[in-house]
């Protein structure tokens, strides 16, 4: 199987190394031409276990001819200027809301694979990546798209993956579950874990899940567990984790708060439901970036 994966960070690279260990023929794809060819020289490192594990994917600013499989680990601002080739089925598998949509309108419904990942990873540097703890990756076709050859290559490569047939309640419950964790170790600058050691910010936490679940709500989503369960075992389970937010937040990087604290305060919006403490945490956030 030959599988485009798009984007070096920490996600990317670790997906990109883990399919070529499987001997899936991997393509990285990074739009800096600079870090392509620097990554494509000196190869992609992944810690994990107490070890370091070098790989050398082909890395490529476009997607070449002949993929079986383009995997989207971008972040979400970008994805609506992705170049995608029509015939070959996508996989998202990005943080927040609204990639889905983006990419049906790029290859069309029946092209797309959607859902969620819970692997952790942090980016150390260029290049370099440290694998935190392994978690279940669950997606399924939009429309009508067969899953069962991504599964399988990404079972392969060892990740647990699962098929929904509800693949936007996978997204939904991932974008909740963000809303809650990311903002608050971006703005408290802490890992994972921190968040449940401090009583109050432990309660924001829950707090902003809660409203975000009923935003879903109002889509038809409906969920038979705890939310607020869910994102404290996923900082128990990821205590040593850098959230994505908080690595953009040190980088100086635009982060993706527009597709998570922005997108549930645009739906509950035009549900008419009051999110006070989602618009609160989004403005924080927006001011970091803003600094």
């Amino acid at each position: 199987m030959k599988v485009a994966v798009l984007g070096p960070g920490a996600l990317g690279c670790l997906f990109a190394v883990k399919l070529r260990q499987s001997g899936t023929k991997v393509h990285l794809i990074d739009h800096r031409e600079d870090r392509a060819r620097r990554l494509e020289k000196n190869g992609i490192t992944v810690e994990m276990n107490g070890t370091a594990e070098v790989e050398h994917p082909t890395v490529a600013t476009s997607i070449p001819a002949g993929m079986d499989l383009v995997i989207v680990l971008t972040k979400a601002y970008s994805t609506g200027s992705l170049r995608l080739p029509p015939e070959v089925p996508v996989l998202t598998l990005q943080n927040g809301l609204g990639n889905v949509e983006s990419l049906c309108t790029l290859v069309g419904s029946a092209r797309v694979l959607a859902g969620a990942t819970s692997e952790a990873a942090t980016l150390l540097e260029e290049g370099r990546v440290r694998h935190v703890a392994s978690g279940k990756t669950v997606f399924g076709g939009w429309t009508s798209c067969d899953g069962e050859p991504a599964r399988a290559a990404l079972a392969a490569a060892g990740f647990t993956v699962e098929i929904t047939d509800a693949p936007g309640q996978t997204i939904w419950e991932k974008a909740a579950v963000s809303s809650g964790i990311n903002p608050l170790t971006a703005l408290l600058d802490v890992p994972n874990g921190l968040l449940l050691q401090m009583v109050e910010v432990r309660q924001l936490m829950r707090d902003l899940v809660v409203e975000a679940a009923k935003v879903a709500s109002t889509e038809g989503y409906r969920f038979d567990h705890s939310l607020v369960e869910v994102a404290e075992s996923m900082c128990m389970a990821t205590a040593e984790n850098i959230s994505s937010m908080l690595q953009d937040v040190r980088a100086s990087k635009r982060t993706e708060i527009e597709a998570i604290s922005g997108e549930i305060l645009r739906r509950a919006t035009l549900a008419s439901l009051p999110t006070p403490r989602t618009r609160v945490i989004y403005q924080l956030v927006r001011g970091l970036e803003n600094r």
